[in-house]
């Protein structure tokens, strides 16, 4: 069975204006492309189609995400207020979170897109899948956007899985370099989704994913946050990989894994200061793809959030999906020479930070 690749064309048509960086245009501002922009994610699809690496993969259309299905994570009001927005001139639903005119019907793609990839994995159409979606979903709260997002495309997709198709423990590992807070604050109290971010430590949202936030309730320790120092690198992953998430996976036995899959810890992303190479991603998906083979029948979806260098994200991409399908496009990383930066190795302070959070693994729901 081969990887699935979920993509449409549309969904690179959220607009979320001009600007510098991720502040709008105006005053002493002058007008540039906004960080969340399409480039980042076209041009993953681009190097897949140049490489021949699509036509190997099977494609997944999209549909969009019912209201119904959005509304298991997000208040009804607040879709609905996307909705009015985006019908008209567009607008800001708070904390970095642009609607553009059209932009509720693209979410609502997005959603679906991740859905669509659940249940291709689920149906046994393909072993496992990236969905390669636009806007982004991990910060996205149930009453408002944050950080580019809208809706929680991953939680939506999480809640189909249970409430549709009968699964029962599910557990996302999300690596974006920004704390997936949306995620977290889905599953806060439920001790059926096991919610892992790595992450780096304080970035963004500020005074959101410390250790110590490990859910309530029936979920407590279901909340597993790893915040890894700035300047972490491969070791410093890996080492959070197999002292950390994999312990917790192995012990929580989950029958469906879902990768937040940001980008944005790439050594060359302007919103982080993080430093994994392509082949770390890579690796990473690897570890992941290991453990689902042995606890969950291989069932694996990737689902594309953050990552904001144009020219390094489609190479890391690019790595994921070859490790996820087991297939080689022939392409040299010409970004490799980040691995031989300093520091790639596992500090000591870095070290420190994953072993307090290997402490926690043994209050995961077993």
């Amino acid at each position: 069975m081969a990887t699935g690749l979920v993509w449409h064309e549309r969904t690179m048509w959220h607009d979320t204006g001009s600007g510098a960086a991720e502040l709008p245009s105006g005053g002493w501002i002058e007008p540039h492309a906004h960080f969340e922009n399409p480039a980042t994610k076209r041009r993953l699809k681009n190097l897949l189609d140049a490489t021949g690496l699509t036509e190997q993969l099977t494609v997944l259309r999209p549909r969009p995400a019912t209201v119904e299905e959005i509304c298991r994570v997000h208040e009804r009001a607040y879709v609905e207020r996307v909705a009015v927005l985006s019908a008209g001139h567009g607008g800001d639903m708070g904390d970095e979170a642009i609607v553009g005119n059209g932009s509720y019907e693209i979410a609502l793609l997005a959603a679906g897109g991740v859905i669509r990839a659940v249940d291709a994995t689920l149906d046994g159409v393909v072993e496992n899948a990236y969905a390669l979606v636009r806007p982004p979903g991990h910060h996205a709260l149930s009453d408002r956007g944050m950080g580019f997002c809208l809706f929680g495309n991953v939680a939506v997709a999480v809640r189909h899985a249970q409430v549709e198709r009968g699964v029962g423990r599910v557990a996302v590992v999300d690596w974006d370099v920004h704390h997936g807070n949306g995620t977290q604050a889905a599953f806060w109290d439920d001790p059926s989704v096991l919610a892992i971010s790595l992450h780096q430590d304080g970035c963004y949202p500020q005074g959101s994913g410390a250790r110590e936030e490990r859910g309530s309730g029936r979920g407590e320790g279901a909340t597993l946050n790893v915040p890894l120092p700035a300047g972490s690198g491969r070791g410093a992953y890996l080492a959070a990989l197999d002292q950390v998430v994999v312990p917790a996976l192995e012990r929580f036995r989950p029958e469906l894994i879902v990768i937040a899959c940001g980008l944005d810890a790439g050594g060359f992303d302007p919103l982080g200061r993080m430093q994994l190479s392509a082949a770390a991603f890579g690796e990473m998906t690897a570890r992941l793809l290991d453990a689902a083979a042995r606890l969950c029948g291989g069932r694996l979806v990737a689902a594309h959030e953050g990552g904001y260098s144009a020219d390094h994200v489609p190479f890391c991409g690019l790595a994921v999906i070859e490790a996820l399908s087991g297939l080689d496009a022939g392409v040299d990383d010409p970004f490799a020479y980040v691995d031989g930066q300093g520091g790639q190795e596992l500090q000591p302070h870095q070290r420190d930070a994953v072993e307090a959070a290997a402490r926690l693994v043994e209050g995961v729901p077993a």
